[in-house]
């Protein structure tokens, strides 16, 4: 069996689109036994799970709240477990973790690794650049989620070679649409999720389902938030509570730090997914809510315009009107409604299977072991 250690800054436990990437692939493998590939996890420790609790092996390391600290941990954590698990391949998940290796990587020569860029080239502050780059150049592979920042390396950058994986998510969770579990009743709900962050730009949220009560009546919003950072909670308070006086107490169902079954449950209770993102490299919740049969209602923004596919379900926000038309229109024909969710389900079976996923993974580590 051939080893692949997985770097990565945050716990795969944690809700995020990495994370999830991560553990659809080292389950894939694992399932996969005949591609000849052990995966072990290098990661903080675990918040709420335990090791044992996957299929495949986690070494764990702690964190603290400073950043240089973390930093220094990091360096010494991942040079300790690579020199005990003497992998074949090292695949970097993170970017904190790709300038946490360059610190190593003359350490480990005769290793080769990939660089997984689930962001966006222009995300990336100049110091950041300056500090990936020299370490990118001597990786055996950048992969990217979308062709859309495959195209920003490639024009922006001397990095080569790259290639481009589109996401997935859990078919442990998500692989199966059951028709009897999805919402029947005549009301409308308009589902929000995410985590606690700039890049979700939650007070847009906001504005625009006031803006969205406006013209729906009754309009119901369901919303789970993910919390990691301290202060989070604050800010979850205040989101419910504007939510609360916009709709009224019996229109908002809410929900927090939700494990990936609760939210395959959430989606079957939607029907229009509506995101309000200011930053999105790929849009991962995008496709769990495709996956559930709901219609999707995006920023053009970042990847998500490759991911959505098609421009009737795309706005920005200077154009705000535009994403509260689509959901109006959807609203009033339930026939449209319906057809929406057909279109998008198709278009995860077609482009986003875990299945899909994983077999890109293996014939890349084929490729380059």
């Amino acid at each position: 069996m051939k080893k692949i250690a997985y770097l990565m800054e945050y716990p795969i436990d944690l809700p995020g689109g990495a994370q999830m990437s991560t553990l659809s692939i080292c389950e894939g493998l694992v399932s996969h036994r005949e591609y000849g590939y052990e995966p072990v996890v290098i990661c903080p420790k675990l918040l709420s799970s335990k090791p044992e609790d996957y299929s495949f092996r986690i070494l764990q390391y702690p964190m603290g709240e400073n950043r240089l600290r973390n930093l220094l941990i990091r360096i010494r954590s991942f040079k300790t477990c690579l020199k005990e698990e003497k992998p074949d391949l090292i695949h970097i998940e993170m970017s904190e973790s790709l300038i946490t290796y360059g610190f190593i990587e003359w350490q480990f020569r005769d290793r080769k690794f990939i660089y997984t860029d689930r962001g966006l080239l222009f995300g990336y502050r100049k110091r950041s650049r300056l500090f990936m780059f020299p370490v990118l150049r001597k990786s055996h592979m950048l992969v990217t989620t979308t062709g859309y920042n495959a195209d920003l390396w490639r024009k922006e950058t001397d990095i080569r070679p790259i290639t481009t994986i589109p996401n997935t998510i859990s078919s442990r969770y998500f692989g199966k649409f059951e028709p009897e579990r999805k919402k029947k009743d005549d009301t409308f709900v308009v589902g929000l999720a995410g985590r606690i962050c700039v890049e979700k730009d939650w007070d847009f949220a906001l504005e625009f389902i006031r803006e969205l009560k406006k013209r729906i009546e009754p309009l119901r919003v369901s919303i789970v938030l993910s919390t990691y950072e301290k202060g989070d909670d604050e800010k979850v308070e205040h989101i419910f509570n504007t939510l609360k006086d916009i709709l009224g107490e019996e229109a908002l169902k809410t929900g927090l730090n939700f494990s990936q079954e609760q939210m395959s449950d959430f989606y079957y209770g939607v029907d229009v997914f509506l995101m309000t993102s200011c930053f999105e490299s790929f849009g991962k919740a995008a496709v769990e809510a495709m996956s559930r049969k709901c219609a999707v209602v995006s920023t053009s923004v970042g990847g998500l315009p490759e991911v959505i596919g098609d421009e009737r379900f795309l706005y920005t926000k200077k154009d705000m009107k535009k994403g509260i038309g689509c959901i109006e229109d959807l609203f009033k024909d339930r026939k449209k409604l319906e057809a929406a969710g057909e279109y998008f389900y198709d278009r995860y079976r077609n482009n986003y299977t875990e299945e899909a996923y994983i077999d890109n993974h293996r014939r890349l580590y084929d490729e380059i072991i």
